[in-house]
Order: structure tokens, then sequence, then C-alpha cells
């Protein structure tokens, strides 16, 4: 990819007033005088702040966004110079560490300032969110104040769930760039390599080609398939008849790709081919279901037909899929009983696994955009026939 073509890191002031103009319709209609946000990914998402020092658990942060007016931070004063680079202007400090005392007043008085009309704020106490705070903290804070705090997660996700083209140019470019390490893998992978070594060259490459991190890359082997896809690598030796799954969470300002690559060593079985085409058409049925106005279990039913219909005995993932974006995985999920409705701009894996014997799993994923005409692959698309090691 060219330099022209690789996207800048950091986003306009427009994205971030675009994003919290989104958030205070959504705010309006659920009657939240504002949310305040303690996660290192949506303080990300309404301020662009980026930062390593997340690594320490020992103070904590708050970003406020009320439903009119811009974002408001409440950190600790370590973090103010930084802060203050970002599109905020209101950015409030505490000394700290203080736990007596770790920002509590302060988050109050400023949560009180902004609550004129519902007497309510979100806070991320739903699904697929968490408090970046001391629990006690939380406590504190709602016996201190007559404020309704409840669940903010689905305003939260309702916002994030559709994303800008911005986010979407991210993501695509760093799927893009994985995949071309994916694709050159298997020239340097050899029967005798470890899981760990193996692991190591997609990295390696991965990082050249322009990434700023892997968070997650899981490498597992097994003769025939996988057990599991949550452990690994290990110093296991990739042996004659093995089949190597790498799945990789990279990620380019932030912002995830998350799709796997099998490889087979040695030679493989007329069965592990028969599962590995079963899963192409399966990944092949989900993104053509893939349009905007379904709902995830349409999807999840396209490619579950496919996968029962081939023997099937298990699929302990409990799920097909699910959205991308500031996180490895969001919501929402390709399951029965999820029923989101597909919209565009939403990023999405299409994850297709199947258990076709005791202990051998074979998983296939892709990373796709919706448009108004369907799914947009943003990954490259899988060799319909697993590369074979020799």
């Amino acid at each position: 990819m060219s330099n022209s073509n690789i996207p800048q890191h950091g986003f306009s002031n427009l994205e971030f007033e675009e994003r919290v103009s989104k958030a205070q319709k959504i705010m309006h209609k659920q009657q939240l005088d504002a949310i305040f946000v303690t996660t290192p990914q949506n303080i990300r998402y309404f301020t662009g702040f980026d930062s390593q020092f997340w690594e320490s658990p020992t103070r904590p942060w708050f970003v406020i966004v009320p439903n009119e007016g811009k974002p408001i931070a409440v950190i600790p004063e370590i973090g103010q110079p930084a802060m203050q680079s970002t599109w905020l202007d209101d950015v409030r400090t505490w000394t700290a560490p203080n736990p007596k005392d770790d920002g509590i007043s302060l988050l109050k008085s400023t949560l009180e300032q902004c609550s004129k009309r519902f007497k309510k704020i979100g806070a991320e106490l739903g699904r697929e969110m968490s408090l970046r705070m001391p629990v006690i903290d939380f406590y504190k804070l709602k016996e201190k104040t007559q404020l309704e705090i409840v669940d903010g997660s689905p305003a939260i996700w309702n916002m994030r769930m559709v994303k800008t083209k911005a986010e979407i140019n991210h993501i695509n470019y760093i799927c893009n760039i994985t995949s071309a390490a994916y694709e050159e893998l298997p020239n340097h992978l050899e029967i005798g390599d470890t899981e760990r070594e193996a692991v190591r060259k997609l990295r390696i490459d991965i990082a050249k080609r322009g990434a700023d991190s892997t968070p997650f890359m899981p490498g597992i082997s097994g003769p025939g398939g996988v057990s599991q896809i949550v452990c690994g690598p290990t110093d296991r030796i990739l042996e004659k008849g093995d089949i190597l799954f790498i799945d990789t969470g990279s990620t380019y300002d932030g912002y995830f790709c998350d799709f796997d690559r099998n490889f087979a060593f040695g030679e493989i079985s007329s069965e592990v081919e028969r599962i590995h085409e079963v899963l192409w058409l399966a990944t092949e049925a989900g993104i053509k279901a893939a349009v905007p106005g379904v709902t995830t279990d349409d999807i999840w039913l396209a490619m579950n037909t496919i996968i029962q219909d081939a023997g099937a005995i298990g699929n302990n993932v409990g799920r097909l899929g699910h959205g991308l974006g500031l996180q490895l995985t969001e919501p929402p999920s390709h399951r029965p009983g999820d029923n989101t409705e597909i919209l565009e701009d939403m990023v999405l894996t299409i994850e297709p696994a199947m258990e076709y014997a005791p202990g051998k799993m074979i998983v296939h994923e892709e990373n796709i955009a919706i448009t108004k005409d369907g799914a947009n692959l943003l990954t490259k698309r899988a060799p319909r026939e697993m590369p074979l090691i020799k």
C-alpha cells in the first residue's frame, strides 16, 4: 500500500463533533443528562486521547459527555498536559493517587453541573462494558449524589456499532496489511517450527507492514484440527498432519482487525479438505446474507444451516461472528436471539466454526463493512484450498 493510502493517525475535530452530536441525539431520546465513561476505548472514542499509561490501574480517569456542549475531562493531574492537546476545552484535575477521594467529589460536582433536566446519568454498567474505577468508589458516588445512575451501555453501543467512514478506513487499512502478512506466511513456515516461532514470524511481519500493535494472536495446532481457540501459542512442535490455526487482532490507531487463517503441515486429509470447503462456503453465505435490514439471527442461520448439514457435532464458540472496532469484539453477536438489525456502516466479523470430530475443530473468519448494497470485504478472502506447508 502506497504512503498516500495510509490513513493519518488521529481524527479531525469535525469527526469528534459528529460523534458527540450523534451521542447527544441518543441521550435525548433516552432522557439522559450525560454519560460518563472510564474505559480507554470509550474515552478515546469521544476525545482521541490515548496513552500507554492505561497499563497502570492506580488512577481512575473520567470523561463526561453531556447532552449539550463538548465533553468534559475529569482526570488525574498527571494527564492534564496530554488531555489538553485533544479537542476538549474543559479539563478538570485532582492530585492523584488519593484513595480517600480519587476524583469522586470532582466527578460528582461535574455530573451535577451537567444534570439540569432529567437528573439521570448513564454509566458503563452493561454487557461488554466495564467501569475502570474501584467499585467501592462507584458506590460512594451513588451515595453522595441525588442523581439516578443507570446503565448507559445501550446508548454507547448504539453510537459505536455504526462506524464513521474514517473509522472504517482505519479498519480497512489494518485488515489489508494483516491480509498481506497472512498471505506471505506460508513461505516462512516449516515442519519443526514451534507454535511460538510460527506466531512470532507473523507478528513481526505485521509490525513491519505498519501495525501499531498486536494485542491478540493465539496460535494453536493439532492433528487434523484444534480443540480450542483461546490459548496458545506454546512450544508444541508442528508435525506432519497438523493444522495450525492463527487468529489475529492487530491494531492501527486503536482500531482492530480480527480474522484467522489455517495452515496444513506435510499432508492434508480428505476430511479436513471437506471441512475447510464447508466453512469456506459457510463464510460466503454469511457475507452474502449481511445486508442492511436483516438481523444477526439471519446471518447466523445462513452459516449454521451449511455447517449443520455438513455434519457438525458442535461449536463451543457460541456465536458465528460479532462487531469490530476499538475493541477486538463488540456487539452485536451472530447468534440465535441476538436479533440486532444490520445497519449501513456496521463493521462485522463472519466467523463460522465447526467441530467435525471430538477435539477437532476448524474456524474461518473474515471482516466486512456493511454498505447500502451489502457487505464489503475488508480482509483478503482466505484461499479456498488450505495452504499446505511441506
